[in-house]
């Protein structure tokens, strides 16, 4: 296993303005093939945008996805982990909070993301979750 994030993280994470419109974010994750964004206001983390926010928060709720803004339908305030943190510590947090993605934060700045699926490869290599989680896409 790893002994810190920083080893497992995905670095470099697409991150937006949470001025961004929700159909700035859906291409963006089409073109990216991922499933969130995280979101920034003022170079600072302001929040996560995940697919799912996209279908309940904006288009369920009838929002226009051509103007609504982020910041309309963000999960603000986001737990984050550092670098430094071992992977234990990020697994008990998502267990806690019910999460599948946690920012990389070095103090305010957003370094990376770690994923359920970035921790259990790591941690369970032989496992069928890890089979699950590094299996490609399904498109």
């Amino acid at each position: 296993m790893s002994t810190s994030i920083e080893g497992i993280m995905t670095r470099h994470p697409v991150l937006l303005r949470d001025d961004a419109t929700v159909a700035e974010t859906a291409r963006m994750m089409r073109d990216h093939d991922i499933g969130d964004v995280l979101v920034t206001r003022y170079d600072k983390m302001a929040g996560l945008v995940t697919d799912r926010d996209i279908t309940i928060r904006a288009v369920a709720a009838g929002l226009d996805p051509q103007t609504t803004p982020l910041v309309a339908i963000l999960s603000p305030d986001p737990v984050c982990v550092a670098p430094s943190d071992e992977p234990a510590y990020a697994l008990a947090l998502m267990r806690s909070h019910a999460l599948r993605r946690l920012p990389v934060c070095d103090g305010d700045r957003v370094v990376g993301i770690v994923s359920l699926g970035d921790l259990t490869g790591a941690t369970d290599t032989a496992g069928a979750l890890a089979e699950i989680s590094t299996a490609p896409a399904n498109h």
